[in-house]
Parts: structure tokens; sequence; C-alpha cells
């Protein structure tokens, strides 16, 4: 795994951080990457234009002229795609443009744009923030003690309200809550900031993390196996006494009986 240093806001280094290489140590799929972006920016289009066709334009009711001995091409409607005024053939109409894309996909694209800028060394993490007034001054400073330049991505929790609101009124600073992370805010920005609360881990997704939810519900308390004794400090069965070597009991009756009836 490759280590980053944890930083405090006056940039002074406080120990370092391992980061999971699940997120920050994969081949970037750049054609992944394309199409989870293409399929983003697709699905923020409002997708509402829409033209009139010769059926919905006003007007047009009446046949313009007859239809011989004007010289004219014939027409039956002043609204016909060619006519000035008229509707609009094969026009936008309103419609979806969103993409399936699999959550698979969707978490490999973050993963190989988080290791881009992790091989870059454009990931930073911050111990804490630590600020309960909301004061741009601060978020300025730093910014300044952390060297950052270009335009930063900050990753924060729901619950730093007045971090947030310290570095929104910056220009190049994008906030984000680490839920809404994803692969073109990443891809659009130079430098990650994290928090050690904020940083993310590997983990499992669809049908493996299913498998394990349901196996940790069905024994919450069982051991691993590793912990179970092994089978070989058992007794072995060769010590235990064979069951041909003990004499019956009633044999030995039955042949004391036979030797006195023969006497």
């Amino acid at each position: 795994m490759a280590s980053v240093k944890v930083l405090t806001v006056a940039g002074k280094p406080k120990g370092s951080v391992e980061l999971d290489d699940g997120v920050f140590g994969i081949q970037p799929n750049v054609p992944v990457m394309h199409q989870v972006v293409t399929a983003q920016l697709a699905a923020r289009r409002a997708g509402t234009h829409s033209t009139l066709t010769r059926a919905e334009a006003r007007g047009g009711g009446r046949k313009p002229f007859k239809q011989k001995g004007t010289g004219n091409a014939r027409a039956g409607s002043t609204r016909s795609p060619h006519w000035v005024g008229g509707g609009v053939a094969h026009g936008p109409k309103p419609r979806s443009y969103a993409q399936r894309t699999p959550k698979k996909m969707v978490r490999l694209a973050l993963h190989s744009a988080l290791s881009d800028r992790a091989s870059e060394g454009k990931v930073l993490v911050v111990d804490s923030w630590g600020w309960e007034t909301p004061r741009t001054k601060d978020a300025v400073a730093a910014l300044e003690a952390l060297k950052l330049d270009g335009r930063v991505l900050l990753v924060l929790q729901r619950s730093e309200v007045a971090v947030a609101r310290s570095f929104r009124n910056l220009r190049h600073v994008q906030v984000l809550e680490v839920g809404e992370l994803n692969a073109y805010d990443v891809l659009c920005n130079d430098v990650v900031v994290f928090s050690k609360a904020t940083l993310p881990v590997a983990e499992p997704i669809g049908k493996t993390a299913r498998r394990q939810a349901a196996a940790a519900e069905e024994n919450p308390d069982a051991a691993p196996a590793e912990d179970a004794a092994p089978a070989e400090d058992a007794a072995p069965a060769e010590d235990a006494a064979p069951a041909e070597d003990a004499a019956p009991a009633e044999a030995d009756d039955v042949e004391e009986a036979d030797e006195e009836e023969t006497s």
C-alpha cells in the first residue's frame, strides 16, 4: 500500500496514512471512465426541447390556392416544412438522455480517477479541520499553508457545515460530501483533499456484498475457521481397545454349562 503524509490545517506533518490499493492503486481504465462521464453528463440534460410539427403549427387549414392553373407548385397547406412559418420536420421532442450504467462500472471509474490522481501525487490527507465558525479567511490561509494550486476538490462529511461554508466562496475550490464523490468531479480538479474520516476504502458490492451480509446475519457469533482446534490434536483412534479382543461374558457361561452336562 502507498502511504501519504497527514497534514494539519497549518501545513505541519502529523504522521502518515496508508492508501487502500483497491481505491488508489489500480490501473486506470480510460474507456470505463469515458463511458461513465459521458453518461453522467447526458443525465444532466433536461431533455425538454420541443418543436412544432406541421400538425401542431397554428393555421394552414385551408388550401392556399387551387391545384392547377396558377403555375405554382401544388400545395395543400401553408404549414408544410418547406414553407416559411411552417412546421419542423424530424425536429427534437422531449425525451430522456439518461443512460443505464452498472454500479460496478461507476465504482471502477471512480477508483480509476482516484488512482490517476494518487499516481501523480495529487491526493492530500488532512488530519481534521476543526472549525466551528465559517470564515473564508481561514480557508484561504489553509490553502496557502497546504500549498495547494489549481482547482481543488474538497471531500467533507455532512456534519462539517462550517468548513463547507468557509470554502464555498472560493471559485477554484469545489466542495463535495463523501457520498457524492464521483469520477467526473475528480477528473475536473487538479488536487483531491480528504480528511481521515472521509478517506475511502474498497468495499465489496453486488453479489459479494450481499453474500457477506447474509453470512454475517446467519452466524453473527461464529468463530472463523482458523480459530477452531485442528483435527490432528484429537486422540488417535488406534489407542482405543479393539472390540474383537474383548471376550463376551455370555459365551463363557454357555461353555461352562455344556461341560457340566457332559460330566
